[in-house]
């Protein structure tokens, strides 16, 4: 079941998604951290945010969501010193991700970690794309210039650590975007955020969420997924990339491998099953065995000849 994200060796291809696990041991009742691929964490920002005003959160139809939660967390320092021990002594591989409003911002947080934790931390992942927190036409992963540069200024304070770049569904040209991250120094992209959506309540007539705007996911978010890590891996060869978006069920993740993924991250499952992560996994085991094949062996499988 052992992976590569692009340099970082990794047991097996399933994590969770960054802001459905935590920013701790909060499931950790629900499977061991270290039987995971990896842990990814509630982004963080240089100091410590409230995030939206409530709501924050409104079911929709056919399982999806909309969440408006805003980034809350209690910024880069505090977890560094007060959470991130207890993480780490689950013997799980660590994921941070970290979001900003500036490219100061982005490198500020990004020197915090980098300077605070150890090797349990594989990898820096920048969530450039959150549809929840600015106008979704503020978005940096819809500019190319911006990604990169963002992008570079976090590799500049990653000390050596491998940098993977989250982007948006949202953008016209996600190949280009990709492509922007990679110059900027990405060692991988991970696809896709939520999808930036609105719903109304019926008998106030006001948005059902404080923001107004929110990101949409769940089940409908697994065709948008597949087709932005099958148009990567054709047009950014040698991208590594991690797929998110709608997995549910083990068949799902294997679905993101063959699009073109390396790796994968359930989201939106978690809040309907904390066991989700661990049984996509096992489901993904249990298919992989039954077809005589390894997950390494069934990324780009639906791109026959590149």
């Amino acid at each position: 079941m052992s992976i590569h994200v692009g340099a970082v060796a990794l047991p097996n291809p399933v994590m969770p998604a960054s802001g459905t696990y935590g920013n701790c041991t909060e499931f950790i009742g629900y499977g061991a951290y270290d039987a995971l691929g990896a842990v990814v964490i509630k982004s963080l920002s240089e100091n410590s945010w409230a995030g939206n005003k409530g709501p924050n959160m409104a079911p929709l139809t056919s399982g999806l969501m909309l969440n408006a939660v805003g980034l809350k967390n209690p910024g880069a320092t505090a977890w560094v010193r007060d959470q991130f021990p207890t993480l780490r002594a689950t013997g799980a591989r660590i994921v941070v991700s970290i979001w900003g409003f500036s490219e100061d911002d982005y490198a500020a947080v990004a020197k915090i970690v980098a300077n605070g934790v150890d090797d349990s931390v594989v990898a820096i992942e920048v969530n450039l794309s959150c549809p929840n927190l600015h106008d979704p036409r503020h978005i940096i992963a819809l500019d190319e210039r911006l990604t990169e540069t963002v992008v570079r200024r976090v590799v500049a304070e990653a000390r050596q650590r491998p940098v993977w770049a989250k982007l948006s569904p949202n953008a016209p040209d996600i190949p280009a975007i990709a492509s922007a991250a990679q110059r900027g120094g990405a060692n991988a992209v991970t696809l896709v955020n939520t999808l930036s959506g609105l719903d109304i309540d019926v008998e106030s007539g006001a948005p059902s969420v404080g923001n107004v705007y929110g990101g949409v996911s769940g089940p409908l978010l697994l065709p948008v997924a597949l087709r932005a890590v099958h148009q990567v891996y054709r047009e950014c060869p040698g991208l590594p990339i991690i797929g998110v978006g709608g997995i549910a069920h083990g068949e799902d993740a294997v679905k993101l491998l063959m699009a073109g993924a390396s790796a994968v991250q359930v989201g939106t499952a978690n809040f309907a099953d904390p066991h989700a992560t661990h049984r996509v996994l096992e489901e993904l085991r249990t298919w992989c065995a039954n077809h005589d094949t390894t997950p390494a062996q069934l990324t780009g499988l639906s791109h026959p000849g590149v």
